[in-house]
């Protein structure tokens, strides 16, 4: 094999782990795009992967009718990866945007086999290619597969602990077009001697690089435009932690905070959440001294403990550190939060709620759970009986939890099933519900080691909204939202346990937001 060859075959090694990292970071950048805009991110995952490695069944199978003209076919369908998946988040925005629903998850998916298609055709020209430059079958396949191998890995890394976070999902899709584009390109100029119209071909690849240069540079800019259109207020922050997207909008003097789409408090309203979520509690509890906060990075449950000269210790657990970065330093969620997170009586630790439970030795007077909804596997075990356990054996004896536990109007039979798998850990329950005007009507559930007695509830400290006459209207539930919910048949359902093992709560949860 003359040197010529040799750097031919090397490269083409390369270009098959190359190759390889960018199809991983399309695969789980396409489930992301998936989890974001359409929820559900198990099942967004499942439908992508499932699509993606569909897409690369159909490429191989296709690969076969590509015997001739191997390295043109490999450049152009490099060109087209990155052009498409370039393009890929930059236009699930647009979609999203400007088209009904159902359009954009319609999108992805098709965009997503379509990438798996053009992937899994990549491979068998490059085993081919090797074969014919003078490696065996048996180097050139194990070679390049050793190297699409570990590209897959190098990718999934890549993707998870730098790119989102770093770069977001528009920026990451150009970039991993470009590197798509650089490959072609590389073996356009290798491979000069067996191609014609070379210059035809590096212009058209020129082009495709301006397009994805600019996108790099101002897709993010234009796709946030896309995104405003999404959210009734105009966007004054946006960013993507390891964890989620965060965003910001403000419109006079309401002010709301979005992760991953979903409203998580307006300023107008949000003190009758969080007095309802606190102020009971702690009535509740006979000495507050220490305190448990799980969620609450926004710091408006905090402001509300610190509202009682009683309480010396405040333990804050919320996962995304960017969340608590941002309360601290925004000026309208400072203003709004006092500082609170800031105070020296309160210790914030970046850590999962569910592992810090099962780590911690320590007692708590009361455990306020801030927690989001359960739209996903991973916040789904923040709403399990084995979760409830762990808060259980964290209380004190005369100790009091309170848990935010979605809507019992939109998501009725969700809200129920949350009391009764608290319940079944052993504690005594009291249900209430409050109407907050951005969110709707918002359930809790109080629990205790010990019956819960409302009508010696005494609130001590200045509220907004609440008052003793008030925390017992809360306890009242119309027809249509109590426990008592009929099936089709007109007989009464059985509320249900969520577990790890039996996680019910996702689907109830998708079927009750389907139509709202």
């Amino acid at each position: 094999m003359d040197e010529i060859k040799r750097r031919q075959s090397h490269f083409i090694y390369w270009a098959s782990g190359i190759v390889s990292i960018c199809g991983i970071i399309f695969e789980v950048l396409f489930g992301a795009l998936g989890s974001y805009i359409l929820g559900d991110g198990v099942k967004q995952y499942t439908l992508t992967i499932s699509l993606f490695l569909t897409g690369m069944g159909i490429g191989a199978s296709l690969s076969e009718r590509v015997t001739k003209n191997l390295v043109l076919s490999f450049i152009y369908i490099e060109f087209f990866v990155a052009l498409i998946g370039g393009f890929s988040s930059f236009l699930m925005f647009g979609a999203t945007a400007f088209f009904s629903s159902g359009t954009d998850a319609l999108f992805l998916y098709l965009i997503t086999l379509t990438i798996g298609a053009l992937t899994g055709v990549e491979l068998p020209i490059l085993i081919r290619k090797a074969n014919e430059i003078g490696v065996t079958v048996e180097k050139s396949t194990a070679r390049v597969l050793f190297s699409d191998y570990a590209g897959g890995l190098i990718g999934g890394l890549l993707f998870v602990f730098l790119l989102r976070p770093q770069l977001g999902m528009v920026k990451t899709a150009f970039l991993v077009g470009i590197v798509n584009l650089m490959v072609a390109l590389v073996v356009l100029y290798l491979f000069r001697k067996e191609l014609r119209k070379k210059l035809f071909h590096g212009l058209f690849g020129g082009i495709i690089a301006l397009l994805l240069i600019g996108g790099l540079f101002f897709g993010e800019s234009i796709a946030l435009t896309f995104e405003q259109k999404i959210y009734k207020d105009p966007i004054i922050h946006l960013e993507e932690s390891s964890y989620q997207k965060i965003i910001l909008t403000k419109r006079d003097q309401d002010v709301r905070l979005y992760l991953d789409g979903s409203l998580q408090l307006s300023s107008i309203d949000e003190h009758r959440y969080h007095e309802v979520l606190v102020h009971p509690t702690i009535a509740n509890t006979d000495s507050p001294e220490k305190i448990l906060v799980l969620g609450g990075g926004d710091g408006l449950a905090a402001r509300e403990l610190l509202k009682y000269s009683e309480v010396e210790e405040i333990i804050l657990v919320d996962l995304d550190p960017a969340v608590v970065e941002l309360a601290n330093t925004n000026p309208y969620l400072t203003e709004l939060n006092e500082r609170s997170l800031m105070n020296s009586k309160v210790q914030v630790l970046n850590r999962d709620a569910f592992e810090f439970l099962e780590e911690s030795e320590a007692w708590f007077d009361a455990i306020i759970v801030d927690l989001p909804d359960p739209n996903n596997e991973s916040l789904n075990k923040l709403y399990t009986k084995e979760f409830y356990s762990l808060i259980r054996n964290h209380l004190k004896p005369s100790g009091t939890a309170m848990i935010q536990a979605t809507s019992p109007v939109f998501a009725r039979e969700v809200y129920w099933t949350i009391s009764n798998t608290v319940e079944a850990t052993g504690l005594f329950v009291e249900n209430l519900h409050v109407d907050v005007p951005s969110f709707g009507n918002w359930g809790f559930v109080m629990a205790s080691r010990e019956p819960i007695d409302f009508d010696n509830l005494n609130m001590e400290v200045e509220t907004n909204y609440l008052d003793e006459d008030t925390v017992n209207s809360l306890t009242a539930f119309g027809k249509d939202e109590d426990r008592n919910i009929l099936d089709n048949n007109g007989e009464q359902k059985n509320i249900g346990v969520n577990t790890l093992i039996d996680p019910l709560l996702i689907p109830l949860y998708e079927k009750s937001w389907d139509y709202y």
